[in-house]
């Protein structure tokens, strides 16, 4: 399953954003620290079911016809300047994130809290600071793991005449690191290993960390935040977004109040309410109709789709009629990388089918593919396999 980790400084709403994606029991308060132990839930991305296009709606996996597949979330503590020297609770959640794939970085788009997260008035820190930060932290995080056994390493790869890059992979493998990365980001230094300075070095750990995680900005408590910063954020490819109205919706929806699908862009009121209440739903669809929802789903979306390059593809056994052995209609849907073959595909719906690979067919086109064929999202693919 692709794990998301979600980050940034203490109160900026990581907490809230994460109950709101996941509905998972998450502490929530007004105060740095609250998430001292990493909160684990499942979120899910959202997309068009191909069951209306393929004419068997409703399939009975999917909602409304929309499909939602899941994803791991990893919220993690906050993050204070100078945390890679030990500061508020230090590396531990910097090594947290080892296991993610990306990072959304939950910010104070609302400007009300500083560097460290305590209270100030509103507007009154500049919020791209804290994205700044984030950076700073992850590179020195790596440039101290590397700066302890740089000499060792380099010793090492001369007196036995290893593979640069390789060895480095395998001294950095333990936090997600590919030998291809390792190598990019050597060349990109423009130095030989051998010749690295501390200033090398840095270099070298801001290219591993560029590659390797790729980050997205959750612009949340926008429903206060002063307009200039809202544009901003807009203008730096960021999301924009609302954790609290999110968490308010999915909980209504839960109670019955409400009629609302995570990524709905308006929601319907379908039990009495008081004025109160409506007030309250009335501000959340003014920002929701201002920006096209709450953000929280988008935020999801984008870091999977968008940053990380997923497509989705549906595994049937039956090309003809779309479904399983056992009648089910579409019944996974399959988060792959985009390049991904039909040989690939048999290998993560199991080992054995990968093994005993024949060929594949495009249920929706009735063709028989080549096993370097490239998926492309949406696609129906039937795996012929003798195992």
């Amino acid at each position: 399953m692709i794990e998301i980790g979600l980050t940034g400084k203490p109160n900026a709403g990581k907490s809230t954003f994460f109950k709101s994606a996941t509905m998972a029991d998450a502490e929530i308060a007004n105060y740095p620290f609250t998430t001292i132990e990493p909160n684990v839930g499942v979120a899910h991305v959202r997309v068009e079911c191909a069951c209306r296009e393929l004419g068997v709606y409703p399939c009975g996996n999917c909602i409304d016809g929309w499909r939602f597949i899941p994803v791991k979330l990893i919220d993690v503590a906050g993050l204070v300047p100078d945390a890679h020297k030990g500061r508020g609770l230090g590396n531990e959640f910097l090594d947290d994130l080892r296991q993610a794939d990306a990072i959304i970085h939950v910010v104070d788009a609302s400007g009300s809290t500083d560097i460290e997260g305590n209270e100030v008035g509103l507007g009154e820190h500049d919020p791209f600071e804290d994205v700044d930060f984030l950076e700073k932290e992850l590179n020195m995080w790596l440039f101290g793991i590397l700066k302890k056994n740089w000499d060792k390493m380099v010793r090492r790869i001369q007196m036995e005449k290893k593979d640069p890059a390789r060895y480095i992979h395998e001294q950095l493998a333990g936090l997600g690191f590919d030998e291809l990365t390792v190598r990019e980001s050597l060349r990109d230094t423009g130095k030989q290993f051998n010749e690295f300075s501390d200033d090398d070095l840095l270099i070298f750990a801001r290219n591993l960390m560029e590659r390797r995680f790729k980050i997205l900005v959750a612009a949340n408590k926008a429903d206060k935040a002063p307009e200039n910063n809202i544009k901003r954020f807009m203008d730096s490819g960021a999301v924009i977004c609302s954790a609290m109205f999110e968490l308010t919706l999915r909980t209504a929806s839960q109670n019955g109040y409400v009629r609302y699908l995570p990524g709905d862009d308006d929601f319907e009121i379908v039990k009495e309410l008081n004025e109160k209440q409506k007030k309250a739903l009335e501000t959340i669809r003014a920002f929701m109709k201002k920006y096209g929802g709450t953000g929280i789903q988008e935020a999801i979306n984008r870091i999977v789709f968008d940053k990380l390059g997923y497509i989705v593809v549906y595994p049937v056994e039956d090309e003809n009629k779309y479904t399983d052995s056992k009648g089910n209609v579409l019944p996974d849907a399959m988060l792959v990388k985009k390049g991904t073959t039909p040989k690939e595909l048999a290998y993560k719906i199991h080992t054995d089918i990968g093994k005993n690979y024949i060929y594949a067919v495009d249920a929706k086109r009735k063709i028989r593919i080549s096993e370097d064929h490239e998926l492309q999202n949406g696609d129906v693919i039937k795996i012929v396999s003798g195992a």
